[in-house]
């Protein structure tokens, strides 16, 4: 473990590849690793990125990693990619998507899978991201390949978030649900050459100008986006009279229009986080929900192992089907022990 983490800080791309691969399959030690490259984080630039499939977000991400490689910043960027069941995805695939900068030692590339699951994948991407930083990578990009509430859970590990939408997309209730409006920080019409795109960014603007509108309606009209809009509450990108106020990009990524405008829009949002203080009031409530999501992964893992001890479930749905029981009482007793040796702790 020792020689993976001295060979990580000192820049060997093989030693960050071993290292994200155990983060990943969260293999034995992970938890070590991650605990001690963490002195070593806080210098990256952490961009997410997200929107509906076929918007160009991976054309996008290429784009920006070479415009960043040029000004001579180094690059970490790690693709989310949920439906695909096979860790590290395509290497054919990372290949086409990342063209412009292939061949290029100073921009780390992976993929993330889910294998079937994103239960724990934003846990893992948050790791990986601290692998990242610690290796010494300026900016880290996320990437997501769609724009489900998982995928966003996702995408809020970084700093400034960025939301592509393709022109003629204008459908304000779906962007709702996803919780999308409130998380952005940039929203970038992408392909803004095809027709729709003047619609599209007047759409946009006109949506953020009246965002708690938006909120208020959805909450009344549909319990689900009320639910979800209230999950990424704690999140919520606010604005105020002296605050930021989303921007709306227009990029043609295919031939690089407008991308170092995009640049220069992420860099802005960067040096506002740091000025008004808002950068450290996200840290914050990011490493809350770290340490809440891990707690209920391990006291997940705390209760499964009792469950196992005791001959698993199905003896326990048997005596509630035979009424000899009910699931609260179940699961009283499963978590009696937990609490008893929490209790004992206390009180010692």
């Amino acid at each position: 473990m020792g020689d993976l983490i001295d060979d990580l800080l000192a820049g060997k791309h093989r030693a960050l590849a071993r290292a994200i691969t155990k983060i990943e399959n969260r293999s034995p030690g992970y938890r070590d690793l991650v605990s001690d490259l963490y002195q070593h984080t806080g210098d990256a630039d952490v961009i997410g990125i997200t929107g509906s499939p076929g918007a160009g977000k991976s054309t996008l991400v290429d784009k920006l990693a070479k415009t960043y490689r040029d000004e001579g910043l180094t690059v970490g960027v790690i693709a989310i990619d949920p439906s695909s069941p096979f860790t590290g995805g395509s290497v054919l695939g990372d290949r086409i998507r990342m063209a412009s900068v292939s061949g290029d030692m100073d921009v780390f590339f992976r993929s993330m899978s889910a294998r079937g699951s994103l239960g724990g994948l934003s846990t893992a991407t948050a790791d990986a991201v601290k692998a990242l930083d610690a290796f010494g990578k300026d900016k880290v990009i996320v990437e997501t390949v769609g724009a489900g509430q998982n995928e966003i859970d996702i995408v809020k590990t970084a700093d400034t978030v960025a939301v592509l939408v393709p022109p003629g997309s204008g459908d304000d209730v779906q962007m709702l649900k996803a919780g999308i409006l409130e998380i952005g920080d940039v929203f970038v019409v992408n392909k803004a050459d095809l027709p729709g795109s003047d619609r599209t960014v007047m759409e946009l603007r006109e949506m953020i100008d009246t965002r708690n509108d938006y909120t208020q309606t959805a909450e009344h009209h549909d319990a689900d986006a009320a639910s979800e809009a209230a999950a990424v509450e704690a999140m919520a990108r606010e604005t105020d009279d002296e605050g930021w106020t989303p921007q709306v990009v227009e990029t043609v990524a295919e031939d690089g229009t407008g991308v170092e405008g995009l640049i220069e829009t992420l860099a802005n949002h960067a040096t506002y986080l740091e000025e008004s203080g808002k950068g450290e009031e996200r840290a914050r409530q990011r490493y809350a929900e770290e340490i809440r999501t891990l707690l209920r992964e391990d006291v997940n893992q705390l209760v499964a192992g009792e469950l196992r001890s005791r001959g698993g479930i199905d003896e326990y749905v048997e005596r509630v089907l035979d009424r000899e029981t009910d699931p609260y009482a179940v699961a009283d007793e499963l978590v009696a022990p937990i609490e008893d040796c929490v209790e004992a702790e206390r009180d010692g």
